[in-house]
């Protein structure tokens, strides 16, 4: 399989981690960008989100690639954000790709506002209206900034034992930073997955309309590799403009500045969160929301 070059993490060059964080083949004219930090199940981190955006480049310029597959290596397709691996990087500047300054060294609120429309915001809006179609291959957990991933996906196939949860407003965030959660689910079902946080089982994503199959484990891999040369088969160009018809369509329907203004307040959540607990996500880090994700179920 051919890979983006080795990545090495580092936070406050103390702690290292030596990945792949993001593998790149191509099959029949199919890109396969598979998140490859399985360790960690998948939680991104900077290095992971870049090579996401680099792999996404590569397959756009390449016209031999007709469709996009995306996907998780191991267990889950991904588990969020990274707030708490050994590869956690979110103190390191990077090679920005959007208009946003550097983020590393800015003051107070500057610093998560600038870092999270850079990375969140702008590159999921960046990836949703990649020209070619793109479909997500969701198994396991799909959490939070796991979502953002997903949804940004023209198509999602799941399996069956797959299931998706935004369980942020325990932090004192009014959901991902990419809110697209009344455009994927009916407005009552988005403010049930809000507030209660819980797991929604692929089937109820399916009748939903968030999911558009769901395939046994086992045919998992299989099954999205037929879609996605059936879809490959459609002139490029007819393909581009559809989906930019759609998400035009969505974008009228008020979706993009819907997302401007819950952006702003997801940022005066973590600044009201700072301000009485010293901490911009309520305290919780990774452990302690695996502990309230397992006393949720």
């Amino acid at each position: 399989m051919e890979s983006n070059n080795e990545f090495v993490q580092r936070e406050d060059q103390s702690v290292y981690e030596t990945e792949q964080p993001v593998l790149y083949d191509v099959k029949e004219g199919v890109a396969i960008v598979t998140m490859n930090r399985p360790s960690f199940n998948n939680a991104q981190n900077g290095q992971m989100t870049y090579a996401l955006d680099a792999a996404f480049r590569r397959a756009v310029d390449d016209d031999a690639v007709k469709t996009i597959l995306l996907k998780g290596a191991g267990k889950h397709f991904s588990a969020g954000h990274d707030i708490g691996t050994p590869g956690r990087d979110i103190n390191r500047p990077m090679e920005r790709v959007n208009m946003w300054w550097d983020h590393s060294n800015k003051p107070g609120g500057e610093f998560l506002y600038v870092r999270e429309q850079e990375a969140y915001l702008n590159m999921c809006r960046r990836w949703r209206d990649i020209p070619k179609p793109t479909i997500a291959v969701v198994q396991g957990a799909c959490i939070a900034g796991g979502l953002m991933l997903a949804w940004v996906c023209d198509l999602i196939v799941a399996s069956e034992d797959a299931f998706f949860q935004d369980p942020v407003v325990r932090m004192g965030i009014p959901g991902v930073e990419y809110f697209a959660h009344p455009y994927e689910l009916n407005p009552r079902i988005a403010k049930e997955f809000l507030f209660l946080g819980g797991r929604m089982p692929a089937q109820r994503a399916y009748e939903m309309g968030m999911v558009n199959r769901i395939i046994p484990r086992d045919q998992l891999d299989e099954q999205a590799m037929d879609m996605a040369l059936a879809v490959a088969k459609q002139p490029r160009l007819a393909l581009a403009l559809t989906k930019q018809a759609i998400n035009h369509i969505e974008d009228l329907q008020g979706k993009r500045s819907g997302m401007e203004a819950v952006f702003a307040w997801h940022h005066f959540a973590h600044s009201h969160s700072e301000l009485i607990s010293g901490d911009r996500i309520g305290g919780y880090d990774a452990k302690a929301m695996a502990k309230a994700n397992k006393e949720g179920q």
